[in-house]
């Protein structure tokens, strides 16, 4: 009976013993998945990973942004390079409106009208003695053609064989030439002699030719013109001056 205790307290010992140890297990397997659940930073490594993505995504961004700041950074450079080719359309169309005009210009410049020199082919020419101022005579130039003409400087001057020519009074020159349309006229004084008696060599004229210059000083401007003169001549001597030719007689005989 003894052994029989001792054998069902060993075997409840033994059953004893195998529940603990199975209650151990157990309590192992679950230390086990909660230890899983823990070491998920093992599982938190794509955890970690996914929190580098928004990283690189932010970096990607970033280098979105800087793209769609170089697209920006492109567009505005785009439109600088529409805004230079605007530009250039406009000063294109300046040069286009420039070339217009210069061609314009051209065209009048081509045209007989200008720098056609007035001479004795195109004009009639009168010159006049005058009562005042005194010892002056006054020249007329009239249009004749049918074009424009020019009077350029002054009219080279020449009574029958002078062997000078006389000077002109150069605070009479213009700010311009003078150019006369078909019909209308233009004016050159002569100071024949001095007022005061000064001038030397005084003689009496018959005849006076009067020369026409072209573009450029002492130039020869076309045949000269042969005005009548009063039938007893005209005296002059050694101050014998001439005007520029002018627009209006009083200018003309204002020197």
């Amino acid at each position: 009976m003894r052994t029989s205790r001792l054998q069902l307290l060993a075997a409840a010992g033994v059953a004893v013993a195998s529940l603990a140890l199975t209650a151990c297990q157990d309590g192992t397997g679950t230390r086990d998945e909660g230890g899983a659940s823990a070491s998920q930073p093992v599982a938190s490594a794509p955890s970690d990973t996914s929190s580098q993505a928004p990283k690189e995504s932010a970096s990607g961004s970033g280098g979105n942004d800087s793209t769609a700041n170089g697209s920006t950074g492109n567009g505005s450079t785009g439109n600088g390079s529409g805004g230079d080719a605007a530009g250039s359309g406009e000063s294109g169309g300046g040069k286009g409106s420039s070339a217009g005009k210069g061609s314009a210009s051209g065209g009048s410049d081509d045209a007989p009208a200008r720098f056609n020199p007035c001479n004795g082919t195109n004009t009639s020419v009168t010159a006049q003695p005058v009562s005042r101022p005194v010892n002056h005579m006054l020249i007329t130039v009239k249009n004749t053609g049918s074009k424009y003409c020019d009077l350029t400087y002054y009219p080279v001057l020449r009574f029958d064989e002078m062997q000078w020519v006389p000077q002109p009074v150069e605070d009479s020159q213009p700010q311009a030439v003078v150019t006369l349309a078909p019909g209308e006229s233009g004016y050159a004084g002569v100071m024949l002699s001095a007022a005061d008696g000064s001038g030397a060599g005084g003689t009496t004229g018959k005849k006076l030719a009067v020369g026409f210059q072209d573009r450029t000083p002492n130039s020869d401007g076309g045949p000269a013109a042969i005005p009548s003169l009063p039938a007893a001549g005209v005296y002059y001597d050694s101050s014998l001056t001439v005007t520029y030719w002018q627009y209006s007689k009083d200018d003309a005989l204002a020197y």
